[in-house]
């Protein structure tokens, strides 16, 4: 995992905490389960003490994932955006021209998007489409159900 990830000061913070209750809560508990799995006898038919070793192996995986990822993190300061363009961090509005729908997105990162709450990945179809662009311009952006053309309405931070 070698990409920088660029996040806000919260998602780093939101970050840290998710580790830090992953070592000091989940993985004690994974240890605790297995520990109390091995004490039922033949480790070879105990499926308690398989499937409690595949819960820490897959924690495990996650810690070393989060841990990957803050190794990479920068964080962005909001007050320095530039709204000239289409950037991280900036809202933007689109009309579909398809639809004729007016829609407002948050560009983020791929750990803080959130659709129900207007935030898109960078990293989507539609992140990837408009990056860059300025008001007024048109992006076709290629998506899972075909091409869509959107017209950049506003850019605001």
């Amino acid at each position: 995992m070698s990409d920088i990830q660029y996040v806000t000061k919260e998602t780093l913070e939101q970050m840290k905490v998710d580790l830090q209750k992953m070592k000091g809560v989940h993985r004690p508990a994974a240890s605790k389960a297995i520990a109390e799995a091995r004490e039922k006898g033949d480790l070879k038919e105990n499926a308690e003490y398989d499937a409690a070793k595949e819960a820490q192996g897959l924690l495990e995986a996650k810690i070393a994932a989060l841990e990957g990822a803050l190794s990479t993190v920068r964080v962005l300061d909001e007050s320095s955006i530039d709204t000239s363009k289409v950037s991280i961090l900036t809202k933007v509005t689109l009309t579909n021209l398809g639809t004729k729908k007016r829609v407002t997105y948050k560009l983020v990162s791929e750990q803080e998007a959130d659709l129900k709450a207007g935030k898109i990945s960078i990293a989507s179809p539609i992140g990837k489409g408009i990056l860059g662009k300025q008001v007024g311009e048109t992006a076709e952006v290629q998506a899972p159900v075909g091409l869509m053309k959107f017209k950049i309405e506003d850019i605001t931070a």
